[in-house]
């Protein structure tokens, strides 16, 4: 089945401490997004990879792909209000004969491509997947002031990650009904709930504690030692 990548990479970077988008914020010398494409380059996922990104420096992203992946055929789509909105536009862009879609974050530059290749094989045979870790720490939950409200069983927590892959048609079902029904869909973050939420089960894979989001500025330091480190984070 052809598979499509496609990269929210709308994302602000306030929280990085940065004036531009997070996607484009350099770790060792190159920006974020550059790093993460090249994870998806053994998959041959790179070429055609469908890119959201921020309408005001959609020439800035054309620049830095050109000078990473010279030759590269890229889709750039612009961003919505929200994460949701930034991948059904994304979704529109697809090409007519994909049929699983990759979709991942594009600050997570450390993702397994054995994690990609088992969420890609689960999408194909049951229709949505996402790369999801177990969770080793003790969750808990709080009330609105601060306080210890409950204690979930971690036995059965798992912490989301990305990529989630969907045959096409199911996660483009998914958006349709989040867009008539926004009010249960406003707080959903990832693709996957969308998914869930309308009733059809999804698969999750393994994946590993290297694939973290690059999203404060102690994350961004984790990714320059991971850099800086032969090997580390390469599975």
């Amino acid at each position: 089945m052809k598979s499509q990548l496609l990269l929210p990479a709308a994302g602000s970077g306030k929280r990085l401490g940065r004036n531009l988008p997070k996607a484009l914020v350099e770790v060792a010398g190159k920006p974020l997004l550059v790093w993460t494409l090249g994870r998806f380059a053994p998959l041959d996922l790179v070429d055609g990879a469908v890119i959201v990104v921020p309408r005001p420096h959609q020439g800035r992203f054309a620049e830095v792909l050109g000078e990473a992946f010279p030759g590269g055929r890229f889709e750039l789509t612009p961003g919505g209000p929200v994460r949701r909105d930034s991948v059904a536009n994304g979704l529109g862009a697809l090409d007519s004969d994909t049929e699983v879609v990759v979709i991942h974050d594009a600050a997570r530059p450390f993702v397994s491509p054995l994690s990609v290749r088992a969420c890609i094989e689960a999408a194909a045979e049951c229709g949505a997947a996402t790369v999801a870790l177990p969770c080793v720490d003790t969750i808990l939950e709080g009330d609105r002031d601060g306080w210890l409200a409950a204690t979930p069983d971690r036995g059965k927590l798992w912490a989301c990650q990305t990529p989630q892959s969907f045959r096409v048609g199911v996660i483009r079902t998914a958006h349709e009904r989040a867009a008539l029904d926004a009010g249960s869909a406003a707080e959903v973050t990832d693709d996957a709930t969308l998914v869930r939420q309308m009733g059809e089960r999804v698969k999750l894979v393994m994946g590993t504690r290297f694939n973290f989001k690059v999203t404060t500025p102690q994350d961004l330091e984790l990714a320059e030692a991971c850099l800086d480190t032969p090997g580390m984070g390469v599975v």
